[in-house]
């Protein structure tokens, strides 16, 4: 069976995205050591899940990117959640061996808590779910997520969207992991 983890940059105060979705924050507040640390634990994904908005940001920029997170976004296999529909990326008529992840990516567009739970039923690495207040706000209701790894970045927003909002009760969880980074970015990896 396989862990279903969920990265998230937050702020300080607990804001994964600001009230417009700007995440600009993110790429101002870390450090070489953080950025190295996170490329790193992406190699740890067997699937990269994410709901369709985000997708349609990513598929066109990574394939591209000559950023250090270029390799794993390009590489490890990936499935988009949608609501709304979805036909898949189009990597054009001469697709570069990067964007092959994306256009070959997995759509899934029925329940949520179906599709998680047959994906978690597999074998392999984890599930790693990025991207997308909405898409993992979603994910925490169905109760699947086995592990969180929040990356607090010293930020406050003062408003914005959480991942956290909305829960039926409280959701308790145990404290598995701190890394400090000298930028002062903090990750806290929690397990259910």
């Amino acid at each position: 069976m396989r862990k279903l983890k969920v990265k998230m940059s937050m702020s300080v105060d607990g804001f994964v995205a600001g009230p417009n979705g700007e995440n600009d924050w993110i790429f101002k507040t870390g450090d070489e050591e953080s950025k190295a640390w996170a490329v790193e634990q992406s190699w740890d994904a067997g699937l990269t899940i994410m709901g369709r908005k985000s997708f349609e940001m990513m598929a066109p920029y990574w394939p591209v990117s000559t950023d250090a997170f270029a390799a794993p976004m390009n590489e490890i296999p990936k499935a988009v959640f949608t609501r709304k529909g979805f036909k898949g990326f189009d990597p054009g008529l001469e697709p570069s061996a990067a964007a092959a992840s994306w256009a070959n990516a997995r759509i899934f567009d029925g329940d949520l808590a179906e599709a998680i739970s047959e994906l978690k039923a597999g074998e392999g690495k984890p599930i790693v779910a990025i991207g997308g207040a909405g898409f993992v706000r979603s994910l925490v209701a169905t109760g699947l997520v086995d592990e969180f790894h929040l990356v607090v970045h010293p930020v406050v927003l003062g408003a914005g969207q959480s991942i956290f909002s909305g829960l039926a009760a409280p959701l308790y969880l145990k404290l598995v992991d701190v890394k400090i980074f000298p930028g002062g970015t903090i990750v806290h990896i929690y397990s259910r």
